[in-house]
Order: C-alpha cells, then structure tokens, then sequence
C-alpha cells in the first residue's frame, strides 16, 4: 500500500482512536531503527517488528466488536477452493459454478516479495459489494455481509483470509522445504497496535494465528494447483 493511503487511514483511525505517535510514524516509514524479530510458533515464522530506540515490540489485540474496520476498509476477499465450496453452499447455489459466476470476480495485483522482488498475484474473490468490478479491486469497500452490529453474515463460513487479519502470509523455499512466513499487515486502518518490552502478552494469541495461518497457505496452495488462481515472479 502507498504511504498516501496509508497516511489517509490514519486520519481516519484518529477520529475514533487515539494512535501511538512512534506507531504513527513507523507505519509512515519514518523510524529508521527497525529490526525484524523472527519467532517460530508451531509451523509458522513470525516476523515481529523491534523498534531498538524505544526497545520495544510492536505487537496487536482485537478491540472487537468496537471496531470492525478490517470489513469496513476491506481491499479484497481472494477465496480458496473450499471457500468457493463453502460460501456456495451457504449463499444456497447449487452449483458451484453459478456462485463463481454471480458472487465473484478474478482480480490480479502485484505484491513485494520477500526477497525484494515482485509477484503478480492472479485469484478468484468474493464480491465486497454486488456490484463490485475490477476496477474497485485494492479499494477500501465495506463488506456486503458485515452487519450494523459489526458482526459478519457468513460466520464462521466466511472467506479464510478474513482469519489471518491483522496478518499476511508467504510460502518460502528453505533448502527445498516450504515454510510459512508471516507479519503484521500495517494499513493504517487498525488501532489495535501497541508497544511491549516482551513478547508474552501475544503468545497465546500467536500459538492460534499459527494454526489458522498453516492451514491457511495450505488450502490456498491447493487452491493454486487447482486452477482457481497462481503466482508468478516478475
């Protein structure tokens, strides 16, 4: 995300919440004391960030249902094979094909690899609004099926990637493994981000990312050898 919207989020985060101004300016990128502080749980790595000035972490809570802005700003709804099958059945279709065709829309989009170079992302995803187009794709919309208490519709059959917010995930070729990596999405849209000098106020939170988080790129690498969306380096 451009450091413009990003910024423009904030504005907006401010008028509800009170927001860090170390926060703040590391989510504006203008902290240059920042180290990546990688941590295993389970089957994934966890790339937690360390400010060394303030010596401290940045880690995260959920203050639902106060906020929801994750559905109210939500850039787009990519869906695994089961979640095709899932959603389908829950929004009663009969065919998967007539869900693919009436509820979803194939996006493409570019994202930074670790390593520094770039992926173009190809998926098929839910429609945040019915009448969504590729052009609206990456734009902040309000999910259609977030209700005015801030509860979601389709729960707990919803899309897999709304389980990983705040996180974002990556498969990584280790020595011919694939290990799952994953870090915190900063987009300027949650308040729930907060300074520690420890880690243990997230454990327990980070034990079950890691389970969502594993299951999650295995679905979607799946999803990927079954022709419902790919990756390629560019």
């Amino acid at each position: 995300m451009f450091q413009k919207e990003i910024e423009e989020s904030l504005q907006l985060l401010e008028k509800k919440w009170q927001v860090d101004p170390v926060l703040k300016d590391f989510m504006l990128a203008k902290r240059t004391d920042v180290s990546d502080h990688p941590i295993k749980v389970g089957d994934v790595i966890f790339h937690v960030p360390f400010l060394n000035d303030e010596k401290k972490f940045i880690l995260w809570k959920c203050f639902w249902p106060d906020c929801h802005n994750c559905c109210e700003r939500q850039g787009r709804l990519p869906l695994t094979s089961d979640d095709l099958i899932t959603i389908g059945r829950g929004l009663k279709y009969q065919k998967a094909s007539d869900f693919i065709k009436n509820e979803t829309l194939v996006a493409s989009w570019i994202e930074s690899s670790p390593s520094g170079g770039q992926i173009v992302m190809t998926s098929v995803n839910l429609k945040r609004k019915q009448d969504e187009t590729e052009a609206d794709d990456g734009t902040h919309v309000r999910c259609r099926f977030l209700d005015d208490a801030g509860a979601c519709k389709l729960h707990p059959a919803r899309p897999g990637v709304c389980y990983l917010y705040p996180f974002s995930t990556w498969l990584e070729n280790d020595r011919g493994m694939a290990r799952v990596h994953s870090t915190f999405q900063f987009t300027g849209d949650c308040p729930g981000f907060y300074l520690s000098e420890s880690l243990d106020p997230m454990k327990e939170i980070l034990k079950e990312y890691a389970v969502t988080i594993y299951d999650y790129n295995m679905k979607y690498t799946r999803t990927q050898r079954e022709g419902f969306g790919c990756s390629s380096f560019v």
